[in-house]
């Protein structure tokens, strides 16, 4: 458990180093408004990590195991890669950064293909929900350090500085892969690149149900994404500050998160994966319709933190079973492209149900358009009754 958490953290530090801190760095330095928001495609790896996942299938390096093995071979690439960022000129060589910035996210896609297929394969399909609750409080940590306190940092040391610390910070990463143990091979590897790269897609799709499983990891968060998008100008709309909301929204809604996610964990011991994304599911979508009550009441401060504790607590909860679920899945002789595969396909979500958001908000205005929303996840909880029933074969998990 202590090494998913830790893994955790080492996997969200990375992620803002080239998004929020890089920009402010570039925005700091005069670099073209343009050429900042182009460096939103150095993210591409992160969307793209199937692509090469195989290869930590197929081959084992000589040292400390397949997953230890390239765990540390990525990490140290890594820790270098964002030391050299830090050693770039971004007003003068702005490409340079971008070269620099997309070796970061390649090591850093690398590095979660690897930590998820070691947590799958490390721990007991009972165990999974917890680990998977401590890895995602550890991400959203590190990217909180690397964000909040990476700004911090840069009022008072230089980003050079900045990213020389963060690079730092990634050592007890390093330590981390060379005292934990290596997960057993029981399912065996692919014996060749082709098996590595074809065998995952066949064994998945001779499953019963892998049609419906893929259309549960698009929806079940579908709603959730939905509102997420259309929140702050809602707030804004409302009539709240923006004190209130970063005191309430960002700092008091952080935690809640960390809370949910580590209960879901915690619950999921007792309850098994599959009754957890029913209860778990529902309490998401109602916490969905409390921006609708909310939008009702108007710019109350206490009933803002109750929606948000609400949202946050059971966001978390939901996805930290979303994640178990995920790797609960997955054979353990292809972890590393099966997991890489449907997170990449967790994140399409965000993207397309986020499109049309505002359109919608508009033209429904703010208490339908959150109760289109919270509609929006019955979708994904029918789905559970084929790929995951309440009682039945789900209660393995």
């Amino acid at each position: 458990m202590l090494v998913s958490l830790l893994m955790g953290f080492a996997c969200g530090l990375p992620l803002l180093l080239t998004v929020t801190v890089l920009q402010a760095w570039m925005t700091e330095v005069g670099v073209d408004l343009s050429v900042i928001g182009l460096m939103a495609l150095v993210g591409l790896p992160y969307t793209l990590k199937f692509l090469w996942a195989p290869i930590f299938d197929r081959y084992c390096p000589p040292f400390l195991g397949r997953r230890r093995g390239w765990l540390l071979i990525v990490q140290v690439c890594l820790m270098a890669a964002i030391a050299l960022l830090g050693m770039t000129d971004p007003a003068a060589h702005p490409w340079w950064v971008a070269a620099a910035a997309l070796l970061v996210t390649f090591f850093s896609a690398s590095q979660d293909i690897l930590v998820d297929a070691y947590r799958r394969e490390d721990l007991s399909d009972v165990e999974l929900g917890l680990g998977s609750s401590l890895y995602v409080n550890g991400y959203r940590l590190g990217m909180l350090l690397a964000s909040g306190g990476g700004l911090i940092l840069a009022d008072h040391i230089s980003f050079p500085g900045v990213y020389l610390l963060m690079a730092a910070l990634l050592l007890p990463a390093v330590a981390t892969t060379l005292a934990c143990r290596e997960p057993p091979m029981a399912a065996g590897r692919p014996r060749t690149l082709a098996e590595a790269v074809i065998a995952p897609l066949s064994e998945y799709f001779q499953r019963r149900d892998a049609l419906w499983i893929l259309a549960f990891i698009l929806l079940y968060k579908i709603g959730d994404s939905m509102a997420s998008a259309m929140t702050i100008p809602f707030y804004l709309e409302l009539g709240f500050s923006k004190t209130e909301i970063g005191a309430v929204v960002k700092l008091f809604g952080f935690w809640a998160t960390i809370g949910g996610s580590l209960v879901g964990g915690l619950m999921m011991l007792r309850l098994g994966i599959a009754r957890s994304l029913w209860i778990f599911g529902v309490l998401q979508a109602l916490s969905t319709g409390g921006f609708a009550v909310l939008a009702r009441i108007g710019p109350s401060a206490p009933w803002l933190a109750g929606v948000i504790g609400f949202e946050n607590l059971s966001g978390g909860m939901g996805t930290a079973a979303y994640v178990a679920y995920m790797a609960s899945i997955t054979h353990k002789k292809f972890t590393a492209t099966q997991y890489a595969l449907l997170s990449s396909l967790m994140g399409v979500p965000r993207v397309m149900a986020a499109a049309p958001t505002g359109f919608l908000a508009e033209r429904l205005g703010w208490a339908p358009f959150f109760i289109a929303c919270m509609l929006a996840a019955l979708p994904g909880m029918l789905l559970l009754v084929r790929i995951a029933p309440w009682s039945g074969h789900g209660n393995r998990w």
